[in-house]
């Protein structure tokens, strides 16, 4: 038979834990060993439990004392939709959206001629005849008055957002009398205010340039023009005087202007002329008005090969050009899309050449900017006039000018032109006015019927039809109001007549407030979805600036 030295289950008295064998008793030396071990184990268990909870307690107290010192930033609540009106006065073309006050949400500035805003707030209390000019600034939570700036009459333009990356102290300039004006967009506050330069009265856009003075402040420049020459005026960003001369071009009217950056880091005035797009460069221009000024202004040698040898004006696109403007605002390096005639071009911004054209019959209103497709490039909305009071809505593939998508509408007056809100998914959602010829009530003149439309680019075939608006549009912007959360868009309305007195109302509304009364209109070959489901595709929308 097996015999085996370990212990096991069915003899348990073979040996004990200890090594002994079984059945022996301890000697009094042993059992002393054993307790103190013991006892020393169970004093150091004390100890490691008295610690666990004393971290335990100074983590909670830490953890609640912040909570109270360091509070969460508490989000702004902001009213849906809000009106503030204004009896009695007179606005313009201007909206402009800007952070006036600390919160996260846009704030909206529009013009207001009138004798008074408040009972506190008169032409008369600032010295000026009655009534002036207000450049006026409304919280865009609530739609309250944040401040207001008195101004002498009458209004030219107005052109905000001038402050970026520039260390400009200011933020608006307005022309106004025969002045201009440079206000702070946080409290109204006029930073400097000078008389508007001799000669030819300057028109908007304000060409914000690089500091051509030294003063480690950015400039900028005004273009005035009539039928026989342009004039070029350099300001200086912090004090507003007069950089050098005034810098004359003899040539024909110009008709707008802006300013872009070449690839090569070379400032060029544009100027749209009848006979096409030109540009001046700002270094020839810095070095007229002041000689020998450009303080390092750089030049592109691939564009100045072209130049003209009398005035110096460099050929971008020679036809007859009726607009031009930026594919993005913010950018002075960003493509160029030129309305010309019958057609429409997109030209590339680092090197000023044509990427794509598309032909058209007349083109209605300023083109917009949206992105329906998820190419990342951005994609353009023009409004064509087919005749027979009607319009074509497009949209064209940034990419190749291809038709992406389009519709037709009877062309009902004042509306605004087109508008795209970006969502956090990559895609726009657009917004025109006009009327569905399916919707035209044909008792009634087109004259008296406007309505607004969404469209979502995954619900191409539908669209989302709203009747909310039916007074005088003056001026209408969609923006972002807060950051993933807050698209609005923004109604003033007034007399027919700019500038004439009446009643002058402004709105903001939440773009996502118009969906639940919106009726889901089909065309085309339309997606099995139900309206209920298109709606809530609107609904679950989260918006971005990217």
């Amino acid at each position: 038979m097996e015999t085996t030295d370990q212990a096991t289950e069915g003899d348990p008295l073979k040996t004990g834990e200890d090594g002994a064998e079984a059945g022996t008793v301890p000697s009094a030396t042993e059992l002393k060993r054993k307790s103190c071990k013991e006892l020393g184990f169970s004093k150091l268990s004390h100890w490691r439990t008295a610690v666990f909870f004393l971290s335990l307690f100074l983590c909670l107290t830490i953890v609640f004392a912040f909570s109270f010192i360091i509070p969460c930033p508490v989000r702004p609540q902001y009213l849906v939709t809000w009106n503030s009106s204004f009896p009695g006065a007179a606005t313009y073309n201007f909206l402009a959206f800007e952070h006036a006050n600390e919160d996260k949400v846009m704030d909206v500035l529009f013009i207001l001629k009138t004798t008074e805003v408040t009972q506190n707030r008169s032409c008369a209390d600032k010295g000026l005849s009655s009534p002036c000019v207000f450049l006026l600034a409304l919280d865009g939570t609530h739609g309250e008055n944040l401040w207001d700036c008195p101004l002498e009459p009458d209004f030219h333009w107005a052109q905000c957002g001038l402050e970026r990356e520039t260390g400009r102290t200011w933020d608006c300039l307005l022309s106004h009398s025969d002045k201009l004006t440079a206000i702070d967009k946080r409290t109204g506050t006029k930073i400097w205010q000078q008389s508007q330069p001799t000669g030819l009265r300057s028109s908007a856009p304000v060409l914000s340039v690089p500091d051509l003075d030294g003063d480690k402040v950015g400039d900028v420049a005004l273009v005035a023009s009539d039928n026989t020459q342009t004039q070029l005026v350099l300001l200086s960003g912090k004090t507003g005087d007069q950089i050098g001369t005034t810098v004359v071009l003899d040539s024909t009217e110009t008709a707008s202007h802006l300013l872009h950056r070449t690839e090569k880091g070379s400032y060029y005035v544009l100027l749209q002329k009848d006979t096409g797009l030109y540009g001046w460069a700002l270094w020839k221009i810095a070095a007229k008005a002041k000689a020998g000024m450009d303080m390092g202004l750089k030049k592109d040698q691939h564009l100045e090969r072209n130049a003209s040898g009398t005035d110096g004006l460099v050929p971008i696109y020679e036809s007859e050009v009726s607009r031009m403007l930026k594919t993005d605002e913010t950018d002075d390096s960003s493509n160029l899309l030129v309305v010309a005639g019958k057609e429409v071009a997109l030209l590339d911004g680092k090197h000023l050449e044509l990427l794509w054209r598309f032909n058209t019959s007349s083109v209605l209103s300023e083109p917009s900017f949206g992105h329906f497709n998820k190419d990342g490039l951005i994609d353009v909305v023009i409004e064509e006039d087919i005749g027979n009071n009607t319009k074509r809505i497009i949209i064209l593939d940034g990419k190749t000018g291809g038709v992406l998508w389009e519709v037709q509408l009877l062309a009902s007056p004042n509306s605004p032109r087109p508008v795209s809100i970006d969502t956090t998914n990559y895609f726009s959602v657009f917004m025109f006015w006009g009327l569905m010829p399916s919707e035209s009530n044909s008792s009634e003149p087109v004259t008296s019927e406007r309505r607004s439309y969404m469209l979502h680019p995954l619900y191409s075939n539908a669209v989302l039809e709203s009747t909310n608006v039916v007074d005088h549009i003056i001026a209408f912007k969609a923006t972002l109001m807060e950051r993933g959360r807050h698209a609005a868009y923004i109604l003033l309305i007034g007399p027919k007549e700019e500038g004439a007195e009446g009643t002058v109302v402004l709105s903001k509304r939440k773009l996502k407030q118009d969906v639940p009364d919106s009726k889901v209109l089909r065309f085309g070959d339309g997606t099995t979805k139900s309206n209920e489901d298109i709606k809530e595709a609107f609904n679950r929308l989260r918006f971005s600036d990217w």
